[in-house]
């Protein structure tokens, strides 16, 4: 018995249904079980369930498929407990079209190379074939690895712990260097200069995620559904970005903002540092005049003098110059009649 039956549905989790948790699970699930139970009195000397990567390592937009597969696996494993005949080969990708990788875009095979997945040929998945069925573990991986993806992955700190020894793993670095680089840059920028950085690293994963050659080639202003993206492809856009501003953005991303261009807006929104209030400019000032005084030496006293005076004169400028009514001002009054210190401690307590 060889069961290679398998239909696709992909769905984020949060648009999976029962109805598409039933399409994917019936020719997977159901069948292999009825197979299990019609044959489980017969010497079987194959048993064999052509599972998937999706059930071992998971796949997004893919939670039912992953779930399908992953029954397969256990029931090889239930079946050789039993005693009888069983094993589940987790295939990758095939380089041949069939009814369920004739759908996949450039794009699409270009994601599985970063994720680290290269297609197999006829050849090489007959002979995965053979070694699989004789093969004494009741599930095999059978795939071919993009090793550039993986170490890729790995150097990102987003490679699966069963992928591991595959490649050398490099100490995981965060990447807080790089946002506050770039929240260092978006603070020096005007607001277009800002927009039209983010536009244009926008712009640059969105390419990357489209396996487009170029970024000129990608429209800031088309909705990207007309560009191509699908579930997919917009979690790894947001996963890209994430990695690159430190955010924690929703899923949803590429929806609530549907441009390149509006995406580049929301993220310059979130980003880019609310410029001080008069309020904490002043106290700034004061502050770094302060440690300015500290450290002064012979003419302390001659710079306190001179600030004494500009402090004087900006309090009357701001709310203690007279009122017309003819009233004397009373915080010049104070001013004129105090010392330095308490000059100070006046302004400490008004702020």
């Amino acid at each position: 018995v060889v069961h290679t039956a398998g239909v696709l549905d992909d769905a984020l989790v949060e648009g999976l249904s029962a109805e598409r948790m039933d399409t994917v699970l019936a020719p997977k699930a159901d069948a292999a079980w009825y197979l299990h139970e019609l044959t489980a009195e017969r010497p079987l000397s194959l048993f064999v369930l052509f599972s998937s990567l999706a059930g071992v390592l998971g796949n997004a937009g893919q939670g039912n498929y992953a779930a399908a597969n992953a029954f397969l696996d256990a029931l090889a494993a239930h079946r050789r407990r039993l005693g009888l005949a069983g094993v589940s080969v987790a295939w990758g990708l095939w380089d041949t079209e069939s009814g369920m990788t004739g759908g996949l875009s450039g794009a699409d095979v270009a994601r599985l190379a970063r994720a680290g997945i290269a297609p197999l040929g006829v050849e090489q998945g007959l002979e995965l074939f053979d070694a699989a069925v004789s093969s004494p573990d009741p599930l095999v991986v059978a795939a071919r690895w993009d090793m550039a993806g993986l170490r890729a992955r790995a150097e990102a700190g987003d490679l699966s712990v069963m992928l591991r020894g595959l490649v050398r793993t490099p100490r995981r670095t965060t990447n807080s260097g790089g946002v506050a680089e770039l929240m260092m840059r978006l603070a020096a920028l005007t607001r277009d200069e800002a927009l039209r950085l983010l536009t244009e690293r926008v712009r640059g994963h969105v390419a990357a995620v489209l396996a487009h050659g170029s970024p000129d080639k990608v429209s800031v202003d088309r909705a990207f559904n007309q560009l191509g993206f699908d579930s997919l492809t917009a979690v790894e856009l947001r996963n890209r970005l994430n990695a690159d501003t430190g955010l924690r953005l929703p899923p949803t991303l590429v929806f609530d903002h549907p441009t390149i261009s509006s995406l580049a807006e929301f993220l310059f929104s979130t980003l880019a540092p609310a410029p001080p209030s008069p309020e904490e400019t002043l106290r700034g000032a004061l502050e770094r005049v302060g440690s300015m005084l500290t450290g002064a030496k012979d003419d302390g006293e001659a710079i306190r003098s001179k600030l004494v005076a500009v402090l004087q004169s900006g309090l009357a400028r701001f709310g203690a110059a007279p009122d017309g009514t003819g009233r004397p001002d009373t915080m010049v009054d104070k001013i004129d009649s105090a010392s330095d210190e308490e000059i100070f401690a006046l302004i400490d307590n008004e702020l």
